[in-house]
């Protein structure tokens, strides 16, 4: 089927291209995302990487086989992407840390840009398994805690770890999709895995996707937040908690910080609804607040958490220009 696809591709068919690709369209996208941190510059170098295997196709010597090819392309689409500076905003610097009616941060960022992606995007991910020398299981590669300490990677680096560890190519084969020498990938990687080994604390597995457990904590934290029950949502927590509010480059790590924080927040604009969807493999929310005249929610953002055993290790929460993707909208009736 391929072979007959190919060859009709080849010959200017667009529609023989489409089906051509689209097995590697949900793969290829988060792998951009891993390497970018970002799903819209993600979906930008996909439609670059598809664009350029059209033009190009006539050119594919069928040396690796089609997905390795298209991997190629968009690994180093992606890199060029990371080389330029105008595809990011600049980093915010709001009220937080100089309110005084909020806590002071203790921690800044070393991550410049993250997004989370909707589950949708990633839906036959697992369709695609690794090869034998990957060392992360599908729901952990595309984790917002992965991708963040993958953003602490230089480019190449975090394209070599990607290749090797995640989608478990070969030394050879990473080199040859890098166009580079299998010394440079098994150099890049070793100084990889030690930086992610310095930035990703060891912690229990998170609950299955749309286990009881998992749907007990969402129904417990839902409920804290429609009372404004703080004490609740900080029961809920890690001792090792981290809140964090991309593209804002401060943190509130441990139960006491994320909990002076939180307690500010919900003082300041009383309790929440939260409408569930999920991001990154994870559970996530949008967040409304009531307009107390006309009783109109309003978003707030979207909050995604990581899960360690039966506790919240991270709440991130991202502002309301994400909430287009997640099929949420900027207002609830009331």
């Amino acid at each position: 089927m391929e072979t007959s696809l190919l060859t009709r591709a080849r010959a200017g068919d667009g529609e023989a291209f489409g089906l051509l690709v689209e097995p590697y369209r949900q793969e290829l996208h988060a792998h951009c995302y891993r390497i970018l941190g970002s799903a819209q510059d993600a979906e930008d170098v996909l439609q670059e990487t598809l664009l350029s295997a059209w033009r190009g196709l006539t050119a594919f010597e069928e040396r690796s086989g089609l997905r390795t090819w298209l991997y190629r392309i968009a690994t180093n689409r992606a890199l060029d992407a990371r080389r330029s500076a105008g595809r990011r905003p600049q980093m915010q610097r709001p009220e937080v840390g100089v309110n005084p009616e909020l806590p002071a941060p203790t921690h800044t960022s070393e991550v410049a840009w993250l997004e989370p992606i909707p589950d949708h995007v990633l839906e036959t991910l697992a369709d695609h398994r690794p090869g034998p020398a990957a060392r992360y299981e599908a729901n952990e590669a595309i984790s917002l805690a992965f991708v963040n300490a993958l953003q602490l990677l230089p480019a190449r680096q975090r394209a070599v770890l990607v290749l090797r560890d995640v989608l478990g190519y070969s030394a050879a084969e990473s080199a040859d999709i890098l166009e580079t020498s299998t010394e440079s990938v098994t150099s890049a990687l070793k100084r990889a895995r030690a930086t992610l080994a310095r930035h990703r604390p060891e912690r229990a597995p998170a609950p299955p996707p749309d286990s009881p457990a998992e749907r007990a904590l969402v129904d417990r934290l839902t409920r804290a937040y429609a009372t404004a029950d703080v004490d609740q949502v900080i029961a809920l927590l890690a001792e090792d908690v981290r809140l964090s509010m991309p593209p804002v480059p401060f943190e509130y790590r441990g139960r006491d910080a994320a909990a002076g924080m939180l307690a500010a927040v919900f003082a300041r604009v009383g309790g929440r609804r939260l409408v569930a969807t999920r991001a990154n493999h994870q559970p996530a929310f949008g967040v409304y607040q009531r307009e107390r005249h006309s009783g109109v929610l309003h978003a707030a953002g979207l909050m995604v958490l990581t899960l360690s055993g039966d506790r919240i290790a991270e709440m991130t929460i991202f502002d309301n220009n994400v909430l287009a993707r997640f099929g949420l909208p900027r207002t609830l009736p009331a």
